[in-house]
C-alpha cells in the first residue's frame, strides 16, 4: 500500500520534509535518486550505493523492454531480484528516450512508433505497453505514459502534446492493476504557465497517488524552470509526493526543494563522475586538470565518501590519465554522496526550521568556476 506524509515544514519557503511509505520499505523526502538507466546505476554496485543512503533508484522503462526485454526481466523474479537490489524502484515511462533517442518515429493517439536505436527494428509504445512493460518490470513506482516536447518549441506543439499526455495518462490509469505498485501522473507543457496549470489541474482531477513535473530539464534556462514550477506547484494536491523529472544539478535541487519538489533523478553525477567532473561545496572540479598533479588532498576535505577518505586529487588525476576503470568508479561515488548528502541536509535544515539559512549558505558557497581551497 502506497503513502505519503509530511512531517515538517519551511515557514519561510514551501520545502517540506516527508516519507514515501510501499509494501518494500519506505523513503525520506526530499529525497533524490540515482539513476539505473539499463538496471544498474553506472559504476556502482547495489551494496555501495546502500551504504551511501541510497533508498530509491530509477531505472529505464525503454531500455530495459529493448534489452534484455520485461518478460526475462518478468521470468528473473522481478527488476529487484534481477539486479539485486532491495531498495525501491521508481521506473519512467520510457516516453523521453522514445522522444529524444529514436531516429525515425511517428506520434499519434495510438502512441509511438518508433525505430530502435540498438538494432534497427520497429516497434509501437502505447500507454498501454508502457504500463504492461513496467508491471513486469516489478517497480515500486511506476510513470505515465507521456509526451515531452524539446525547448524550445511553439505553444500549438506544447499543448497538443498536453492533450495527449492527458489522453494517455487517463489511458494508463484505465490498464493499471498491479496493487503493490503505484502509478503517478505527469504534468506537460513547456515553459507556458497556462498549459501547465491546466495539465495539473486536470491530472489532480484523475486522483493520481503522486505527480511528476516533466520536460523541465530539455535545455531551457534555470529561470524558466523557477517560474514554471512557482506556476504548477500551487496546481498540485499539498498531500501528495512531487517528483521534478531528470533534475540533479545542485543549486536545482536546493530550489526545487524551495519550492515544494519532493522528488529528483539525474544522470549529472555519474556522467560528470565518468568524465572527471566532481561537486564539492565550493562548486565543480574538473579532475582532470593539471593544476592537481601534485595536490595530495582530498577532493573534498569535508567529504566523508570512500574516494574522500581515501585517495588524494593527484591519484584520481594519475588514474583517469592512465584510463584506469577506478577512475570513473571514485569519481561517481564521490557525485553520489555528494548529491545523498546535500539531500540528507536539506532534510536536517527543514526539520530544525533553518532551511532558509541553509538555502542563502548553499548559494554562497557553490561556484560554476570550481572549488575554491
Amino acid at each position: 500500500m502506497f503513502g505519503f506524509r509530511i512531517d515538517s515544514r519551511c515557514p519561510d519557503t514551501m520545502a517540506r520534509t516527508g516519507e514515501i511509505r510501499t509494501e518494500r520499505g519506505s523513503v525520506p523526502t526530499p529525497a533524490f535518486m540515482p539513476v539505473g538507466t539499463r538496471a544498474t546505476v553506472k559504476a556502482m554496485a547495489p551494496f555501495e550505493l546502500q551504504e551511501m543512503g541510497a533508498g530509491i533508484i530509477l531505472a529505464n522503462t525503454y531500455h530495459l523492454y529493448l534489452r534484455p526485454g520485461h518478460e526475462v526481466i518478468r521470468e528473473a523474479g522481478g527488476l529487484h531480484r534481477f539486479m539485486a537490489w532491495p531498495g525501491l524502484i521508481l521506473t519512467d515511462s520510457g516516453g523521453f528516450q522514445v522522444f529524444s533517442l529514436s531516429t525515425l518515429r511517428e506520434i499519434s493517439d495510438d502512441g509511438v512508433t518508433f525505430r530502435s536505436h540498438l538494432d534497427g527494428t520497429t516497434h509501437l509504445m502505447s500507454p498501454e505497453l508502457s504500463v504492461q512493460v513496467q508491471e513486469a518490470l516489478g517497480s515500486d513506482i511506476a510513470m505515465c505514459f507521456d509526451e515531452c516536447v524539446p525547448y524550445p518549441c511553439s505553444p500549438g506543439d506544447s499543448q497538443e502534446a498536453v492533450r495527449r499526455t492527458l489522453l494517455w495518462a487517463r489511458r494508463c490509469q484505465d490498464v493499471h492493476s498491479r496493487a503493490d505498485q503505484t502509478l503517478f501522473g505527469i504534468v506537460q507543457g513547456s515553459v507556458f504557465e497556462d498549459q501547465r496549470i491546466s495539465c495539473a489541474r486536470e491530472l489532480a482531477a484523475m486522483d493520481f497517488p503522486g505527480y511528476a513535473v516533466g520536460g523541465l530539464s530539455v535545455g531551457e534556462p534555470h529561470s524558466e524552470m523557477y517560474r514554471i514550477l512557482d506556476a504548477v506547484i500551487p496546481a498540485l494536491p499539498e498531500g501528495k509526493p512531487r517528483y521534478l523529472m531528470g533534475v540533479g544539478y545542485p543549486p536545482n535541487l536546493v530550489e526545487g526543494v524551495a519550492r515544494g519538489i519532493d522528488m529528483f533523478d539525474c544522470v549529472l553525477p555519474t556522467r560528470n563522475g565518468r568524465n572527471g567532473t566532481l561537486f564539492t561545496p565550493g562548486g565543480r572540479m574538473n579532475i582532470k586538470n593539471l593544476e592537481y598533479e601534485r595536490d595530495f588532498r582530498p577532493i573534498d576535505p569535508q567529504c566523508g565518501c570512500y574516494a574522500c577518505r581515501n585517495f588524494t586529487r593527484a591519484y584520481i588525476r594519475h588514474l583517469f590519465r592512465s584510463g584506469e576503470i577506478l577512475a570513473s568508479r571514485l569519481c561517481t561515488w564521490h557525485n553520489l554522496h555528494y548529491l545523498l548528502d546535500l539531500m540528507r541536509g536539506i532534510r536536517g535544515s527543514i526539520r530544525s526550521g533553518n532551511f532558509a539559512d541553509f538555502r542563502e549558505r548553499f548559494h554562497e558557497e557553490f561556484r560554476d568556476g570550481g572549488v575554491r581551497g
